[in-house]
């Protein structure tokens, strides 16, 4: 797979997983509907990739949600395969392990809100 669609599937299960833990409930009354399809709509819409030297950062909203590394290397010390994903140290930098990675087809390693910890 290529690198770019990877990075296309990942943002597609990023909102995926979101939906299926806002999603409404069938208890829930028309208007609690409405807000949940509306801000399930924004997060997905908000979902947001910035280009950088050796890694894509993931957006979502106004968070850093993970790095992924554009190419194999070194990342303190620790060497990494490119579409290697790591969870966010702070807004420009990524944290020190790889949690997962875009070309695998397993999507166990992510939630919404993140990379999961090790």
């Amino acid at each position: 797979m290529e690198f770019n669609q990877a990075v296309d599937n990942l943002l597609v299960g990023i909102g995926d997983d979101y939906t299926r833990w806002s999603s409404p409930l069938k208890t829930d009354e028309q208007n609690m509907v409405d807000i949940k399809t509306k801000m399930i709509a924004e997060f997905r819409d908000n979902i947001k990739i910035r280009n950088g030297k050796k890694y894509v950062k993931v957006i979502t909203g106004s968070s850093v949600w993970g790095f992924i590394a554009k190419d194999d290397g070194v990342h303190k010390g620790i060497p990494h395969k490119k579409g290697d994903v790591f969870k966010a140290a702070g807004w420009a930098a990524p944290a020190k392990w790889a949690r997962g990675s875009i070309f695998d087809t397993n999507t166990n390693w992510f939630r919404w809100t993140g990379p999961n910890y090790l």
